[in-house]
């Protein structure tokens, strides 16, 4: 049984929501999962864990800068640990061009932070109008009506193929090493 930090941000709870179905499917595979909904305590729960989630959403083509400060000041540790990262987006609920987007934004956060995740998952995000502001929810609205995507405001709709989210956090639990034999950095 493992001690695994799942550490993300979320701006309007979709990003929460996954990381927490991933805590419910390791825990059902024995694992003690804690999540952690500040990047600015990466370093200090990082001491007490034996491996690293870390999950971010993309807002306006980036991944949240908490997130992505905090793994870059501690890219070194992250990389010695087992490790995983999930990435939400609309943009990769979609084929073809944004889906390639968001893994361009996922390369560009795996480059600019130096951070190895040995898993890494892209999953679809949500578009949440009821819980946007005025501004963003007409935002969202246009853009969602020119990639296709639904224009009804009057609720919040899911993207996430949450069997996706379910397998992420099988094949972390399986590429774990057994119960008693992990120690940061000698995986």
């Amino acid at each position: 049984m493992a001690r695994i930090l799942i550490l993300h941000a979320s701006h309007y709870g979709h990003t929460a929501s996954i990381a927490q179905r991933i805590a419910h499917t390791l825990r059902t595979e024995g694992h003690i999962p804690v999540l952690v909904d500040s990047p600015e305590l990466l370093a200090r729960q990082m001491d007490a864990s034996d491996a690293v989630v870390i999950g971010s959403p993309i807002r306006f083509g980036r991944h949240d800068a908490r997130v992505q400060h905090a793994v870059q000041e501690n890219a070194g540790r992250l990389n010695r640990m087992p490790n995983g990262f999930f990435s939400v987006s609309l943009s990769a609920s979609r084929p073809g061009k944004t889906m390639r987007d968001a893994q361009r934004c996922v390369e560009e956060f795996v480059s600019a932070t130096g951070f190895q995740p040995r898993i890494c998952a892209l999953f679809g995000g949500a578009l949440a109008y009821t819980r946007y502001p005025f501004w963003l929810r007409w935002l969202m609205r246009f853009i969602s009506g020119r990639e296709g995507g639904s224009v009804d405001t009057s609720r919040d709709h899911d993207y996430t193929d949450w069997s996706a989210v379910e397998a992420f956090a099988h094949e972390l639990a399986g590429s774990l090493p057994p119960p008693g034999t992990i120690a940061s950095g000698s995986w």
